[in-house]
């Protein structure tokens, strides 16, 4: 930081106006962009959910599969089992074997009614979890036709903003070190404090530009003299004489 402290107000003044004419012009800048980037920030993580969403289903849609290709088998299992036992049949000897293996053909029919009952309700959920596997990647293509207009709108900005953004950037870093460091410290305090980023305002039409408040005229005739440093009893910007704002000028 440069030793400002034998500087008068009215260069203090003129300092610090210069840097909020530069943040101001940086500030358009982001101001053109708008919520692009934060669009686009949005949408490249909601597909990135809609990903994992996929890659889930996806894990999901391969355990059904197994269990239905597990109940086929058992179910053809069953079936074998079913003919052997029929075989057995024409070989028994008496109705007790006959009622065994008559036991053992039903018992291998009710598993394959509840295999057959498995696989169909999870045929079902098969065909519930590919509709919604098919529904996400539709909704992937819509958000990234979205993400690419988006992206292409923040690129064009980007593109013809980004070297005058970078030169008054630089200005900003110059211009900072030409304030008086406690002016500099109450400079970005009070642009923090508001959304339009003015610190330093002028008085327009007898009243303050920022909060637009009446200054009365006592007041303003103190601020054109540049005595001392005279904020907004309001909002507590700090406040130029009309004179001064347009003496300072600023080319990117």
């Amino acid at each position: 930081m440069a030793n400002v402290k034998d500087f008068s107000v009215e260069e203090k003044l003129i300092a610090v106006l210069a840097l909020q004419k530069i943040d101001s012009k940086i500030d358009e800048i982001q101001t053109l962009k708008g919520e692009l980037p934060m669009e686009v920030k949005d949408l490249e993580d909601e597909i990135e959910g809609l990903q994992t969403r996929i890659n889930n289903i996806d894990v999901e849609i391969n355990t059904i599969n197994a269990f239905i290709e597990a109940k086929t088998n058992a179910k053809k299992d069953a079936q074998a089992l079913i003919k052997k036992y029929e075989k057995q049949q024409d070989n028994v000897k008496n109705n007790r074997e006959f009622e065994a293996i008559n036991k053992e053909m039903e018992m291998q029919e009710l598993e394959v009614r509840l295999n057959e009952k498995h696989i169909k309700d999870s045929s079902f959920d098969l065909r519930d979890r590919t509709n919604s596997r098919i529904k996400t990647e539709d909704k992937i293509k819509d958000v990234e036709e979205a993400l690419n207009i988006k992206r292409s709108e923040l690129e064009k900005i980007t593109v013809e903003t980004d070297k005058e953004e970078k030169v008054l950037s630089a200005k900003s870093v110059e211009a900072k070190e030409k304030v008086d460091a406690r002016l500099l410290i109450a400079y970005e305090r009070i642009r923090k404090s508001y959304r339009n980023g003015l610190a330093v305002v002028p008085i327009m039409r007898d009243s303050c530009g920022g909060c637009f408040n009446v200054i009365p005229p006592q007041r303003q005739s103190e601020i054109r003299q540049h005595k001392k440093i005279i904020v907004c009893e309001h909002c507590g910007r700090i406040l130029v004489d009309t004179d001064l704002n347009e003496k300072v000028n600023i080319k990117a």
